[in-house]
């Protein structure tokens, strides 16, 4: 049998083909050869159409048959991750009343601030385990606010790979994992947080139904089949955030185990099986694919399995800002070779990463790119860009230094060998500054949302066989945490000054 994972990227879509014996990638595909639009309305707006996702995913599975490598009615289920924390609201129709708010927006920030303050700091840390902050309820909030006539429309609210899978079924469902990225999750009582939805005025009826990430989320209709060249009532049986998903596909599904990706945004992800959180809610915890409520929510002892999350906003487009510079005929492997030629510490040029909206592990603060210490006589571009490598490496010492105060230790850091980690520069800068080893692994979102299918069919008995072909790349161990450090604090004080 064969396994079709879809990743709603922000950027593109990608699918894969995977082989549920041999965990092998047959074919894969993405769509579109250019990056998607954001609609930036206003400063801290992002928002894509939904419409755009569902014709780049048809555009995307079609162009993956047209490799031929396999038999597109030997697919047999379906898996989908996504970009996280979007909101998309639908009628009754399943229409889409309105683009869908994106991850990296700004707008409710405030919004959710009055609800942390209100509802009280302690208990929402306690029960959601995050501040409401600029998550999906809090999104939602605005349109109710804002947009009076659209919210009084609303059937439904879900989140990016939901409304692909209810484009594929028909049908509309949710799960904890979902519910709890939104902050729309109570994890003492184990249930719809009643907190939020009195305190935001929301009704239960907008909820879809709830079901276990690793589940039937309804079968393939016959015309959505017809269109793709796929087998009518085919299920998808996996739906999960890109983050968890990420986690996924690198087999981190166990307490201290992490993850890591560098792509449109910086994430460091690590398992947990404590309803634990950072007091100033600057890393967050959701709860992770394989979550169970624990015994102090009416669970299993040591049920739980949790995700807390560092994220980066600035990471993937200061990347793309330094293209745009170099020039669309320049490849990022050209760059990356580029930024070997230029010494550690780029000879005293530093970059605060930060220019994609509000940073939450800067307390929801938009700081906005800071080059500092340009030498006219002797930086050059590829001085910037090694700056820019060595920025982003620095801010993710910055988030794991906060997780680190909350107890997540990590002694390796499990990574796709893809993205900015097929920089030497950010590799080794990475590794150094962190002075943890990192793992780098064959994988990407899709294909793990194709084996997410296969647990959710139960083709995969457990998660061990999912992985049982499971291979490190590459080990990267620290050479120079010494230098790193020093090259990290230098960073550290700039980005103190900078933020006082």
């Amino acid at each position: 049998m064969l396994l079709l994972g879809i990743d709603i990227g922000t950027s593109s879509i990608k699918v894969s083909v995977v082989d549920a014996q041999t965990q092998v990638c047959i074919a894969a595909a993405s769509y579109p050869e250019t990056e998607s639009p954001v609609i930036a309305k206003q400063d801290g707006w992002a928002e894509q159409s939904p419409a755009m996702w569902w014709q780049h995913v048809q555009q995307a599975v079609l162009k993956a048959h047209a490799t031929k490598k396999y038999n597109p009615s030997a697919i047999g289920a379906i898996g989908i991750a996504y970009q996280m924390h979007g909101l998309v609201c639908v009628d009754n129709n399943q229409q889409v009343l309105r683009d869908s708010i994106i991850w990296c927006d700004s707008r409710a920030v405030e919004i959710g601030n009055k609800a942390f303050e209100a509802i009280g700091e302690e208990r929402c840390l306690s029960h959601l385990l995050n501040s409401p902050g600029n998550f999906t309820a809090s999104k939602l909030a605005w349109v109710k606010q804002n947009e009076p006539a659209v919210f009084s429309a609303i059937d439904k609210i879900m989140l990016p790979g939901d409304y692909i899978a209810m484009k594929l079924t028909g049908e509309i469902t949710s799960s904890i994992s979902a519910l709890s990225e939104g902050v729309f999750w109570d994890f003492k009582s184990n249930s719809l947080s009643e907190d939020i939805m009195k305190y935001y005025g929301f009704s239960a009826d907008i909820i879809p139904v709830i079901q276990p990430v690793f589940s039937e989320h309804g079968k393939l209709s016959a015309d959505v089949a017809q269109s793709l060249g796929l087998t009518n009532g085919i299920p998808v049986t996996y739906k999960a955030g890109d983050q968890p998903n990420n986690a996924l596909s690198l087999n981190v599904l166990q307490p201290g185990e992490v993850a890591a990706t560098a792509g449109t945004s910086g994430v460091i992800y690590g398992v947990s099986d404590q309803l634990a959180y950072d007091k100033e809610s600057r890393v967050n915890t959701f709860a992770h694919v394989n979550y169970k409520a624990p015994a102090e929510a009416g669970g299993v002892d040591g049920a739980a399995r949790l995700g807390v999350l560092l994220c980066i906003n600035g990471t993937g487009i200061l990347n793309r800002w330094m293209k745009n510079i170099w020039g669309a005929d320049v490849s990022y492997q050209q760059m990356n070779d580029a930024a070997t030629t230029v010494n550690a510490g780029s000879d005293g040029l530093m970059i605060l990463p930060f220019g994609n909206g509000a940073e939450r592990m800067l307390n929801n603060r938009t700081l906005n790119v800071h080059i500092h210490n340009i030498d006219l006589n002797k930086h050059t571009k590829a001085h910037l860009l090694r700056a820019a490598q060595e920025g982003i490496a620095f801010a993710f010492r910055y988030g794991l230094d906060i997780m680190r105060s909350n107890g997540m230790n990590p002694n390796v850091i499990r990574a796709g060998k893809a993205n900015m980690f097929l920089s030497e520069v950010f590799t080794e800068s990475f590794v150094n500054t962190l002075n943890v080893p990192v793992e780098l692994y064959n994988c990407d979102g899709s294909v793990g949302a194709a084996i997410g299918a296969g647990l959710g069919a139960g083709i995969y008995k457990t998660e061990g066989e999912a992985f049982q072909h499971f291979k490190t790349l590459r080990l990267v161990e620290p050479t120079l945490p010494k230098l790193y450090d020093e090259l990290y604090f230098k960073w550290l004080e700039l980005l103190q000054k900078q933020m006082n």
